[in-house]
């Protein structure tokens, strides 16, 4: 998984998987999810990050708690 946030666009990209993009839904305004073209989601795009996300250039990894 790779995180980038450009700046200069205000875009937060949530990459999960390698792949080229065949399709692109917004799921809400501001909310872009790519799909690959065997319909698995490929990345996650926030426009207008700063207004959205806190601290949108930073990132923070938790595990979670194995039960």
């Amino acid at each position: 998984m790779k995180v980038i946030y450009d700046k200069a666009t205000d875009t937060l990209s949530i990459i999960l998987r390698p792949g080229a993009v065949a399709e692109s839904d917004e799921a809400r305004e501001g909310l872009i999810l790519d799909y690959d073209k065997a319909g698995r989601l490929v990345s996650i795009e926030v426009l207008d990050a700063s207004d959205q996300v806190r601290q949108p250039q930073s990132v923070e990894f938790a595990l979670a708690a194995a039960e």
